[in-house]
């Protein structure tokens, strides 16, 4: 859990992720669309990966426990979450109050 805390607040935006996980490329892929460089964790390329979903799944992630996105080291939510903040316009003032972009 303190591995997952200190990963989250090394960045304006994070979120944990699997390769292989097509939700995971899609949110990945609108932070990269709002012009935000998230740190991206990869836990099925990570030695301690699987340590870290546990620690997610205990944070409220759950089935899937990725993507998890972190703004500003607060646990936001999974892809339905995200998805939501940004069709209802919260999302970009999430990411400018976090300093992840400036517009």
């Amino acid at each position: 859990m303190d591995r997952v805390a200190k990963l989250a607040s090394q960045k304006a935006v994070v979120i944990f992720s699997k390769s292989s996980c097509c939700m995971c490329h899609a949110i990945k892929r609108l932070f990269y669309e709002q012009g935000v460089s998230p740190m991206i964790h990869e836990l099925d390329e990570d030695s301690r990966g699987k340590e870290m979903e546990w620690a997610l799944i205990r944070l409220g992630c759950n089935n899937p426990s990725v993507p998890a996105v972190f703004i500003g080291g607060k646990f936001v939510g999974s892809a339905n979450t995200v998805m939501t903040l940004h069709l209802n316009g919260s999302l970009k003032k999430m990411l400018k109050d976090a300093g992840a972009i400036w517009l």
